[in-house]
């Protein structure tokens, strides 16, 4: 009798969906999804595709580094092959927490390294439906964060949280996301202009696991407003495979090591 009082009790109280607050499982994901392993590499092929259905293909190697916990620094390095237009060019980011990141783009037809200036994170990167934000991670502490429900999407049950910017570095008013319960991978991302009418969504299409580690490894970015997507497939995906500290200055955004990039 004494079970049956309390089920029903527990019937009548307000609704907790988690025992973790919203920031921490936004931690959690971003710890899933931005600083799995100590180091990551990973052939990555990026389909832009226009309205009309038209394709560009871009193809690059991604090296990812560690440095201290989630959340923490962190490098990347990133090598073009093709297309011609964009062959041989090089993007590194230094990313650190509560701080602006430090950004470099070598670009091969003027043999310059350019510095991408902080207010450009919201640019797209080389043309595609990302922007330089979507590939190294916003700050958490840079939005409020907020439990909207819980929901199952694609078999998976998920947290929805809120994210709204503290500031105006954005061109969003706010996002929401769907973060799997089990692997804390976001399984998509809504943005939403200025009006507050959608205008961009994330999905992740594919997760496997490699080396224990559940990873997105086909990803898709949609503009609602211009009908133009990104679609970006993971090849040859590895962690911890002792990425040198070198790799990650400027004279090698010029002539990277082939062993890094290949």
């Amino acid at each position: 009798m004494i079970r049956y009082v309390v089920a029903f009790l527990l019937l009548l109280m307000p609704f907790q969906a988690s025992a973790l607050t919203p920031g921490e499982i936004m931690k959690k994901s971003q710890a899933a999804f931005l600083y799995p392993g100590k180091d990551f590499k990973a052939r990555v092929t990026m389909k832009l595709i226009g309205k009309g259905g038209q394709e560009r293909v871009r193809e690059l190697t991604m090296v990812r580094k560690n440095y201290g916990e989630a959340g923490g620094n962190q490098k990347y390095f990133m090598y073009f092959f093709q297309p011609a237009d964009v062959k041989d060019m090089t993007f590194m980011v230094y990313k650190y927490p509560a701080r602006d990141d430090d950004r470099w783009l070598f670009v091969p037809s003027i043999n310059m390294v350019r510095r991408i200036a902080a207010q450009d994170k919201t640019s797209s990167f080389v043309g595609s439906d990302f922007t330089y934000e979507d590939v190294s991670g916003r700050d958490i502490e840079d939005d409020t964060h907020t439990l909207v429900k819980e929901e199952n999407v694609g078999g998976k049950d998920s947290y929805v949280v809120k994210s709204t910017p503290k500031a105006g570095d954005v061109n969003y008013s706010y996002k929401l996301s769907w973060i799997d319960k089990a692997s804390f991978l976001p399984l998509k991302e809504e943005y939403y202009d200025r009006r507050g009418e959608l205008y961009r969504v994330f999905t992740a299409d594919e997760v496997k696991e490699v080396k224990g580690f559940p990873t997105i490894t086909k990803r898709a970015m949609k503009n609602l407003q211009s009908g133009h997507r990104t679609e970006v497939s993971y090849l040859k995906v590895d962690y911890n495979i002792g990425v040198e500290d070198s790799l990650f200055s400027e004279r090698y955004l010029k002539q990277p090591p082939r062993r890094w990039i290949e």
